[in-house]
């Protein structure tokens, strides 16, 4: 066989690939929706959920949902933006910073209950938070932080060393020159770890239960941060595992889509503004 036909094949091989993975994600969202569509409403999206009786709503789970998401992102995002400036730029390449990269990947990759039972001893029952919001959120941090500090760090290797040298040739400090060059170069893909790292959240469950518990507060959405805190994905969990209501399959149906259409959403409102500044910044910069 010719290089030419094995360029071919090689190209039509790795087209298939490509069409196959789309083709699996088209099919299980797909499916997904045609199940879920139907069962969201107004009243099932923010009316109060039932124990018993068919006809409940979700509204304080996906009030949770986005609190605890919010309150996790709020305290990792600075800590692991600043862990992966460090890393990247001002600490060098030795012994302990090589154990900092490998002790974050290795934390990356612990399974999610068991960071759920250890914020249940330390946060629920050491520090005593008890099955709450701010629980929840400190041990959903736990899980977002080693993934935002590698993701920053690697993004700000991106950027190419000629930027910092142009920008300390002309005498701005290291620190300007990461604050006003290297970040804003970086942002893209820091936005894009981001963004994935709350995906992933925002379906955790083994975390959340172990930490916000699988109940709400009696009032709709209440900003308490020792309140009960269940989340969506909880939700689907308990009413498909213990559950004694009778459409708890129609339930988790709508939980599913409308967790769908979350991520998307969120994504969406994510990534255009650093797409749209990204366009500009290239636009001026020729």
């Amino acid at each position: 066989m010719s290089a030419q036909w094995q360029n071919k094949l090689a190209t039509g091989v790795l087209w298939l690939a490509g069409f196959l993975i789309i083709g699996i994600l088209a099919a299980f969202l797909g499916y997904m929706l045609y199940k879920g569509l139907p069962v969201l409403s107004f009243d099932f999206i923010f009316g109060k959920p039932s124990d018993i009786t068919a006809g409940g709503g979700v509204g304080p789970q996906f009030f949770n949902t986005f609190y605890i998401l919010g309150l996790s992102m709020l305290f990792s995002v600075p800590l692991a933006v600043g862990a992966g400036i460090y890393l990247a730029e001002y600490a060098g390449n030795n012994r302990i910073t090589d154990l900092v990269r490998l002790s974050t990947e290795s934390l990356a990759t612990v399974p999610s209950i068991v960071l759920g039972l250890f914020g249940m001893i330390i946060f629920v029952n050491i520090l005593g938070l008890g099955f709450s919001i701010i629980g929840g959120s400190l041990a959903l941090m736990l899980l977002n932080l080693p993934v935002l500090v590698r993701v920053t760090e690697e993004s700000l290797r991106t950027v190419p060393q000629y930027y910092r040298e142009a920008s300390l040739a002309l005498g701005a400090t290291k620190w300007q020159t990461i604050w006003k060059v290297v970040l804003p170069n970086a942002l893209p893909g820091i936005v894009t770890g981001i963004t994935l790292t709350a995906g992933r959240a925002i379906g955790e469950t083994a975390i959340l239960i172990f930490t916000a518990g699988t109940t709400v507060s009696r009032h709709m959405m209440d900003p308490d941060l020792l309140a009960a805190g269940e989340t969506l994905a909880v939700h689907m969990w308990y009413v498909m595992g213990v559950g004694l209501v009778p459409d708890r399959v129609e339930i988790a149906n709508g939980i599913g889509a409308l967790l769908i259409l979350s991520v998307l959403v969120m994504n969406l409102l994510f990534t255009l503004p650093v797409e749209i500044l990204r366009r500009r910044r290239g636009a001026a910069n020729h």
